[in-house]
């Protein structure tokens, strides 16, 4: 029974990056001896023999050779094996695409097995922006698009690449390799065009949709959800006739029915819903925050404060706008939470709701007034 460390693992050891998953490829014994030996490894593949103990992960070969074995996997940064006695076996470009910093396909064929890596490949580029992506991977993202192919994942799977790299220090990087090689379609089927409308009137915007998502991905990364909502923020505007363009009227409200279609398409969680709902509805209004009633303050602040996105969301209208209200919308926000009702103004249902709205207003106004 052998052991090598894998993929990834290999690959960040060699960039002397922390290792955060430890994968291993099992070879020299059969599924059925493994167990025997390790009674705690639960299997968890479905195509081929894949175990989990104690948190790492062990697979057993898909090919005849170790060769093939490397050309089977994703990219070829990603196609290592490094054993016990520190041997190192790579794909044949390997370690000149890790000097190099290029994201290749491991093979042509890897892609066409599984489709998925069309979107780890896009996720590496995120969690990798100094790596090139070689045209050899574009073309061959190219092609498996044409084929149809994409549609057949499972969302979960293509949901689970989209959160990866949310994490990633360029998570634009994601949105625009798949824009690049056609490969937004059906998933992310909202920015199909994006790279066709203009985000905006001059002197405002100076990109299209497309590209002002990623930039605005790209300035937020560090916080996952805030990354999310950046992605959300503006996808309204895909809806903008093209008669009213480069003006974008209403994209804000435009931008909810898709972000519920895409939560809903790659089966995300409710906090996803919740909060890329929050970016489109709140942002152009948050943007202008010093002009804003009493009134519509307290709206705003309390629906992001009971949803958990008012830092996020004036994060987002800072990247965004250039317009920095964070602290003050904190402030603001602590002073309306100290407002209570009087007891016999509470449990009269939309009433009271009203009431406590009113007051809340009028310690603003009192507050902008010392």
């Amino acid at each position: 029974m052998h052991f090598y460390l894998a993929g990834g693992a290999v690959r960040d050891l060699l960039l002397g990056r922390p290792i955060h998953d430890r994968d291993y490829l099992v070879t020299g014994t059969s599924r059925d001896d493994f167990t025997n030996a390790f009674p705690k490894a639960h299997e968890i593949g479905l195509a081929f023999p894949i175990f989990m103990m104690d948190g790492l992960e062990f697979s057993f070969p898909r090919a005849e050779t170790l060769l093939e074995e490397l050309k089977a996997r994703d990219l070829t940064v990603n196609a290592l094996l490094l054993d016990d006695d520190g041997e190192l076996i790579c794909h044949p470009h390997g370690l000149d695409d890790l000097n190099n910093a290029i994201l290749r396909p491991a093979s042509h064929e890897a892609f066409h097995i599984d489709p998925l890596r069309v979107y780890r490949a896009a996720r590496f580029w995120a969690q990798l922006p100094d790596f090139t992506p070689h045209m050899e991977l574009k073309d061959t993202m190219r092609a498996v698009a044409k084929t149809g192919l994409l549609a057949t994942l499972s969302p979960e799977r293509v949901g689970q690449e989209l959160i990866k790299a949310l994490s990633a220090p360029a998570p634009g990087n994601f949105l625009r390799l798949l824009a690049e090689t056609d490969c937004l379609s059906p998933w992310f089927e909202e920015f199909y065009d994006a790279a066709t409308i203009p985000a905006g009137p001059a002197p405002y915007h100076d990109t299209h949709v497309l590209e002002h998502t990623c930039r605005t991905m790209d300035s937020l990364a560090g916080d996952p959800m805030t990354v999310w909502m950046g992605l959300c923020h503006d996808i309204g505007k895909t809806a903008t006739p093209k008669d009213r363009l480069p003006h974008h009227y209403g994209h804000d409200r435009a931008g909810i029915p898709r972000i519920k279609t895409l939560v809903h398409r790659l089966k995300l969680s409710n906090r996803h819903l919740t909060a890329g709902i929050k970016a489109a509805q709140w942002h152009m209004i948050a943007a202008r925050y010093e002009e804003l009633r009493a009134g519509t303050k307290v709206d705003l602040l309390m629906d992001t404060h009971l949803s958990e996105t008012l830092e996020p969301l004036f994060a987002l209208v800072l990247v965004d706008q250039d317009k920095d209200y964070r602290s003050r919308a904190q402030r603001n926000l602590a002073t309306i939470l100290k407002v209570k009702l009087k007891p016999e103004d509470r449990n009269l249902g939309a009433k009271s709701g009203e009431k406590l709205r009113t007051l809340r207003a009028h310690a603003l106004t009192r507050r902008s007034r010392q």
